[in-house]
């Protein structure tokens, strides 16, 4: 039996402000996943329950860290692995920027497409392996689940170099148990400015906000 959550949207809600319009939309975000996760895999089944908090807050708390929007400059988002949407499609309906997912999976990539038709999302999908994508300039880099921080900054480092250069890409990373680990693993290669704050959805997991310097 799949466990239960009491987690609502009225919950997420006072973590996250959103408008009615951007409240229909979240909502229809969830139908669709759930609908879909009983053909293909997207989540694991006994989190749907949860979603609201596993997986909807996980993601949107991300807003939080983002730089100040300039007035002459959308904020450019890579999502790296992007699978169910988590936080590619979260970000992009918080309108957070151009939000840009990277998913090799072809049915996880036509999954967002969908939603992000259906909720005038914006969202961009890449349906290819990230290496084989030509890059471009990158304001921040998103992952959840995807990879080890030291492949994370190596699959980055040519949108860095496409960056302009008034451009500073941050990474805004969710992370969870190993996160010391792979710090220590990155810091062999990379020197980075690294803070970090505890997640608002996960007690044992981090958001590493972080820059290549």
């Amino acid at each position: 039996m799949m466990p239960h959550s009491n987690f609502t949207i009225d919950d997420f809600k006072k973590f996250i402000d959103v408008s009615r319009e951007t409240e229909e939309k979240l909502n229809c975000y969830a139908a669709l996943l759930t609908k879909w996760n009983k053909a293909i895999n997207l989540v694991g089944r006994d989190t749907i329950p949860d979603l609201w908090q596993r997986h909807f807050l996980d993601s949107a708390q991300l807003v939080k860290h983002f730089p100040k929007t300039k007035a002459d400059h959308k904020t450019v988002v890579v999502d790296f692995g992007s699978g169910a949407g988590f936080p590619a499609l979260i970000l992009a309906i918080l309108g957070v920027g151009e939000v840009h997912a990277m998913e090799s999976d072809l049915k996880k990539s036509t999954f967002l497409r969908e939603v992000s038709r259906e909720t005038n999302a914006g969202l961009i999908v890449h349906n290819n392996r990230i290496e084989k994508i030509t890059p471009f300039p990158v304001d921040v880099f998103t992952a959840r689940a995807f990879a080890p921080l030291h492949k994370i900054l190596d699959f980055a480092q040519p949108f860095i170099e496409a960056s302009r250069p008034e451009i500073d890409p941050k990474f805004l990373l969710l992370k969870g148990r190993k996160v010391d680990q792979e710090l220590t693993e990155a810091e062999k290669k990379w020197t980075m400015k690294v803070s970090r704050y505890k997640s608002l959805s996960n007690p044992d997991a981090t958001i590493l906000n972080l820059k290549i310097l």
